[in-house]
């Protein structure tokens, strides 16, 4: 077995290994969703029709960069075209997209979800709605991309929400991160108006973010002398 044979084993059983985490969670329910990881010029992807809180690994279809099967034995699913574009526009390491609950909400009735709350720039600021589409189709694949330009998230009208990283990791914890964000809106638009951060506030909240190596933990010992 070949290093990138043996890589994409191990792949296919994380991609299911997530689907149950998500599906635990709550953001991904029957069949609707899907997840892919690339390894090389080769991704890992959900099956069509498979229930995903109970997926396995052989359930998880490889194809290439042309979307050519070249190991499994079922069909991928009908938004392989979008996590294709998505490798190849952007050169991701993973993709994740769910129905989950917040999202699906919001993206029904904005237009955009605002910078409200600082964590959000770790997703690049507020997060565009791609136009509603038909799913499956290359107007939806487009628009969706384009929604994704120098985001690592973007919520697609009246559908879900999308994720990408450079690992299937850190595609996971975008899209917890974004449910907990619509989820945060929500709360807060049931009560007034939620104030948004400016374009200073974002810039200051970066700047701090580097000084401090804000999300890293630190020994005591660091910055003395």
């Amino acid at each position: 077995m070949t290093d990138s044979s043996s890589a994409l084993v191990q792949e296919r059983a994380a991609v299911a290994d997530v689907c149950r985490r998500l599906g635990a969670a709550g953001l991904l329910v029957g069949t609707a969703g899907n997840v892919s990881v690339r390894v090389g010029d080769r991704v890992g992807h959900t099956a069509t029709g498979a229930v995903l809180a109970h997926l396995t690994a052989g359930q998880v279809t490889v194809v290439d960069l042309s979307g050519k099967v070249v190991a499994g034995t079922l069909q991928p699913t009908s938004e392989l075209d979008l996590h294709l574009g998505v490798y190849r526009r952007y050169g991701a390491g993973a993709v994740v997209h769910t129905h989950a609950p917040m999202a699906t909400a919001l993206s029904c009735v904005l237009d955009e979800l605002p910078c409200i709350h600082y964590q959000l720039l770790a997703l690049g600021g507020a997060v565009r709605v791609a136009p509603y589409a038909t799913f499956g189709t290359p107007d939806l694949a487009e628009s969706v991309l384009t929604a994704l330009a120098g985001r690592s998230a973007a919520l697609m009208a009246n559908h879900g929400s999308i994720t990408v990283g450079p690992t299937l990791d850190k595609a996971v914890e975008n899209a917890l991160l974004l449910e907990w964000a619509c989820g945060v809106y929500q709360h807060a638009a049931a009560l007034g108006t939620p104030r948004v951060l400016d374009e200073q506030q974002q810039l200051a909240v970066i700047e701090a973010a580097i000084a401090r190596n804000y999300g890293t933990t630190q020994s005591l010992q660091e910055g003395k002398p």
